[in-house]
């Protein structure tokens, strides 16, 4: 009988949470340890819960209204209703208010949810985001987001995995999404279809947890399943006193079986800008001179307090260029208030900025900062698809946050090193 072979961080995961011996394409059926839901996918899942006629896993479900905070219509303001109603009437702790919480996975980081080792699902594409903090987490349908209501487990298909190998260090304003971007423009959005990517080598402990972040939340650009970090010292100090209860770290085995293997020198990257209409379309900003209309700073992607910091550093004592709107948001009440408390907030403002309350905003296309047609935006978010942030003849250009801050001022697209007035 020959030896087991090693596994993947997914592959350990998934079988600690399973209970077996998984490898990837088998079928597990998986405790998870949190469902979360938003408001605009929670609703669905309440009205398929209330059909099962059961009690639900109250302390796993977690409730955040983010898409359309505050609420821009009544359609929106019936389905925040809704959420409220059923955080009420069955008892669901976990809710958070507007003007309590803010874009649903940087609020699942701030109070705790994630931690290494976890396995955490969510009716939202980008909670692939945890897999930074070494935690599996993917998004589910709110269907599936019922049935983890009523069981607290749901089945999964193990992914095989893909290993990024990380050498080098990022050179002055180049950082996470700029690797993002690079990647998913060499494998294309299907190229890691329902597959792990799992990041490594000597370059990670040169990627910020925060920068992580970033990469991991578009991993389902590539069609990716979940992003994988391993859990170092950074990652330990950066989520240290925050988590609730137990977890543990998960390193893949040195003899784990990937079916593919990329490596990045860190330092050979460039600002990166994905061009309409795909994540795909990167090129370096050197390569890309376009006027803007709009400059948005924010969402899930890279709306966290070292983003807005980046930022300030580019903006301080500049004012946003005649005729373009740069617009701020916060990622979570909690970084809203420390941008605050740091003056970043008095600083863009200054600088002839809009800055909001946590909100998903125009990342969706839902309200505050929708183009119009023929506007161009350049966007920390993680979309540019046709309409995605308004008009179908609008378009998105995705950028760091040093890129989009240099743009604002300049603008036009540029690198960070242009921002200059």
């Amino acid at each position: 009988m020959s030896d087991p072979k090693g596994k993947t961080i997914a592959e350990k995961i998934l079988s600690t949470k399973s209970s077996t011996d998984a490898y990837a394409g088998q079928i597990v059926e998986a405790e998870i340890d949190y469902v979360m839901v938003n408001d605009v996918t929670g609703p669905l899942a309440f009205r398929e819960f209330e059909d099962l006629g059961c009690q639900p896993m109250r302390d796993k479900i977690v409730l955040i209204p983010d898409h359309f905070v505050p609420n821009k219509d009544v359609a929106s303001a019936e389905q925040a209703a809704e959420m409220r109603r059923f955080a009420k009437r069955w008892g669901i702790k976990h809710y958070y208010e507007v003007g309590r919480g803010g874009v649903c996975h940087q609020v699942m980081i701030d109070e705790g949810y994630v931690a290494p080792g976890r396995l955490i699902v969510g009716a939202d594409s980008h909670t692939c985001t945890y897999g930074a903090l070494n935690c599996f987490a993917t998004g589910i349908g709110s269907t599936e987001a019922a049935a983890c209501f009523a069981e607290g487990k749901l089945w999964f298909k193990v992914p095989e995995s893909i290993k990024v190998e990380l050498i080098g260090k990022f050179r002055k304003y180049v950082s996470g999404k700029d690797l993002i971007i690079d990647l998913i423009t060499e494998i294309g959005v299907e190229g890691a279809n329902y597959k792990s990517l799992e990041f490594g080598g000597k370059g990670v402990a040169n990627v910020p947890t925060s920068e992580r972040l970033t990469v991991s939340n578009m991993a389902i650009e590539a069609g990716g399943k979940a992003g994988l970090w391993p859990a170092d010292s950074d990652t330990m100090h950066y989520i240290h006193g925050i988590p609730t209860g137990h977890y543990e770290k998960v390193d893949p085995d040195k003899d784990a079986s990937y079916i593919a293997a990329l490596i990045y020198d860190l330092g050979e990257i460039e600002p990166m800008v994905a061009l309409p209409h795909l994540p795909e379309n990167g090129k370096p900003v050197s390569e890309v001179d376009v006027e803007i209309d709009q400059a948005f700073l924010g969402s899930c992607t890279n709306g966290r307090i070292e983003d807005l910091r980046l930022a300030a550093e580019i903006i301080k004592g500049k004012k946003v260029a005649e005729g373009v709107r740069m617009i701020v948001v916060p990622a979570s009440t909690k970084v809203f208030k420390q941008a605050d408390q740091e003056g970043l907030i008095a600083l863009f403002v200054d600088a002839g900025a809009f800055v909001s309350g946590p909100t998903c905003a125009a990342c969706l296309g839902g309200h505050m900062g929708v183009l119009a047609k023929g506007e161009r935006c350049v966007s920390t978010t993680n979309r540019n698809f046709i309409g995605r942030m308004g008009h179908k003849d609008s378009e998105v250009y995705l950028a760091s946050p040093a890129v989009v801050a240099a743009s604002a001022i300049a603008g036009r697209i540029v690198a960070p090193e242009g921002a200059g007035r």
